[in-house]
């Protein structure tokens, strides 16, 4: 039980200091929002690294995260957490890429050390197979893999953000489920 309190105080905690930097950034204070920048920019890039599965276009999709988040730091309403607003904005951004390149294909890479579950493989080999498989998935079942499986988002979450039925975002997780299976018993 006490546990329990130590956490919820943490979280909220964390919420009063979010909220504070992002009142201070949306008045123009580039330190506060630098702040901002600094605690969520690595899982934004993580974020972007696999949905994207190309680290340039990852990289691009981070700045422009950021940039849009000062531009329209003002419209937050703090009805979800300031990170789940930023990952919004990376599908969002990444879905737009999508729609304004006209391709859905995307290069086998390894990514980065983070600390998500699926990147706590046995074996470097492991790890590399993985992620190569999930580079090989079509890109809106790589998305919604990403989302719930990675980043643990629930379906009516993942279909807010992409603008899809909850019903076909776990369609997309059952096949690339299955697909990531198949790849790696190859």
């Amino acid at each position: 039980m006490a546990q329990q309190s130590v956490t919820l105080n943490v979280s909220v905690r964390r919420t009063d200091e979010d909220s504070k930097l992002i009142e201070e950034s949306a008045g123009g204070s580039r330190e506060a929002f630098r702040e901002l920048f600094g605690k969520y920019v690595s899982r934004i890039h993580a974020l972007c690294l696999r949905i994207s599965a190309d680290k340039d276009l990852a990289e691009d999709l981070t700045q422009e995260v950021f940039i849009s988040a000062w531009e329209k730091l003002y419209s937050f309403r703090h009805e979800c957490r300031f990170s789940t607003w930023l990952h919004r904005i990376a599908v969002n951004k990444y879905l737009m890429h999508l729609r304004s390149s006209g391709s859905g294909t995307s290069p086998d890479i390894m990514l980065n050390e983070s600390n998500t579950p699926v990147e706590r493989s046995n074996t470097a080999d492991q790890r590399i197979d993985l992620e190569n498989s999930i580079s090989k998935l079509p890109q809106q079942a790589r998305t919604v893999l990403v989302l719930h499986d990675i980043e643990g988002y629930k379906h009516h979450e993942i279909s807010e953000m992409m603008g899809i039925e909850t019903g076909t975002s776990k369609a997309h997780l059952h096949r690339a489920r299955k697909l990531l299976r198949e790849e790696l018993s190859k």
